[in-house]
């Protein structure tokens, strides 16, 4: 009977912390509820899949060195930098190692491409210790975390670099890179991509499922953005450990978009034990939004072509502005990415949901509310709104993630 009645208070006591932390929120006012969400954001680390920093670097031809290393500070016209980083919470953004599909016909498929972009991160770090730090496993970010620094965890999109040797895959591990996007736009000589029409392998190309398997045995999380429908469910059969989609969203809402992952995929991935990270562009978030706004195109294309006057004459220039003062560009908004983030939870539940903004890599095309590092915390007020918990809202930050990524390296170590 005593044990019984142990038992019982135990749970009336967990009941009543769960009750009050709910009714703490529920009687927040705006303010407070902000207020709350940016010390969330801070206390908690904030792991986001998919940065495309190096890009941007890469873009404006730019390698960092002692003279050039103060952008890395202040905007640079995108949408991470350090100031911006601490603001939002963001501790641990995942460089993108970005290959375009370009570089899949040269010789090397790329690699001395992917490893000048990985110099400049290791340049980052080099010229900023103090600020930043390389972290190739999840206790290395928790370690960097508590001295104040920013992660830098390296994910590579397209695996084309790895070329038709199969030791570039430990080659790329030893230089710091955590997972591999399998392709990109085109299909590679690894899988089929969600971009092409070619289907070149009908999924994964035999030497695809090699390079899953020496993913696995290595340590690089298996990554399936960008894939194919057919090369996503091959490497659910092939992969022995969880896999991430680092940047991705829900094609529900954005039906068109082959990038995006079905509702079947997203329970496929979810009984992988594997985590979705969303994307914030707002082409992949919202089908409304982008067909209204190909719509303006078409008739913005119609009137310059009625007038006799190509958009590049300067003529055009002012009938441009003024149609588009007229027709603004339509934006999605915090509230959408959300609703990707329930319905993930709906379909494989909430242990297997994370963050994948893809910030600096859509041209500035994000939802209202999410323009850019520092918005974390707009991110998680809107969680909370939902009725997302803390222990909610930790694992979407990294805790899904890390579950993932620990189980990788466990593999690959054998224990």
């Amino acid at each position: 009977m005593t044990r019984i009645k142990i038992v019982l208070s135990l749970f009336c006591f967990v009941l009543l912390v769960s009750c009050s932390e709910k009714k703490s929120v529920e009687s927040m006012n705006d303010e407070q509820l902000r207020a709350y969400a940016d010390e969330l954001a801070h206390k908690f680390i904030i792991a986001d899949g998919h940065v495309d920093f190096p890009e941007r670097l890469k873009e404006k031809k730019i390698v960092l060195t002692e003279e050039t290393k103060s952008i890395v500070l202040s905007d640079i016209g995108g949408e991470f930098d350090y100031e911006r980083s601490k603001k939002g919470g963001l501790t641990s953004p995942f460089m993108s190692i970005y290959i375009p599909s370009s570089y899949q016909k040269q010789n090397d498929w790329g690699k001395t491409f992917a490893d000048s972009l990985i110099n400049n991160v290791l340049a980052i770090v080099s010229l900023f210790p103090d600020k930043f730090a390389l972290a190739n496993t999840p206790s290395e970010v928790e370690a960097n975390f508590k001295a104040g620094k920013i992660s830098l965890p390296m994910g590579m999109e397209n695996g084309a670099p790895i070329g038709n040797d199969l030791a570039n895959v430990k080659y790329f591990y030893d230089r710091g890179i955590r997972y591999i996007t399998l392709t990109h736009s085109k299909d590679n000589q690894i899988c089929d991509s969600s971009g092409d029409t070619t289907r070149t392998w009908g999924g994964l190309s035999p030497f695809g499922r090699e390079v899953v398997t020496e993913m696995n045995r290595v340590g690089i999380m298996v990554d399936i953005s960008h894939v194919d429908d057919s090369t996503f469910y091959q490497v659910m059969k092939h992969t022995k450990v969880p896999c991430i989609a680092s940047h991705s969203s829900c094609r529900a809402f954005a039906p068109t978009v082959r990038r995006d992952m079905t509702d079947d995929m997203i329970k496929k991935l979810g009984e992988n034990g594997g985590v979705m990270m969303i994307n914030y562009y707002n082409a992949f978030i919202d089908s409304a939004v982008v067909n209204r706004n190909k719509v303006n195109r078409e008739k913005l294309n119609a009137l310059l072509i009625e007038k006799g006057i190509a958009a590049t004459d300067a003529l055009a220039k002012p009938i441009i502005e003024q149609f588009k003062k007229e027709n603004p560009s339509l934006k999605s908004d915090i509230n959408m990415v959300v609703n990707h983030i329930d319905r993930v939870v709906q379909l494989a539940g909430i242990d297997h949901v994370g963050i994948g903004s893809d910030f600096d890599g859509v041209d500035g095309d994000l939802p209202t509310g999410l323009e850019d590092v520092s918005t974390y915390p707009n991110l998680i007020y809107t969680l909370l709104k939902r009725g997302y918990t803390e222990e909610d809202i930790e694992k979407i930050c990294y805790k899904n993630l890390w579950r993932v990524w620990n189980a990788v390296e466990q593999t690959a170590s054998g224990s």
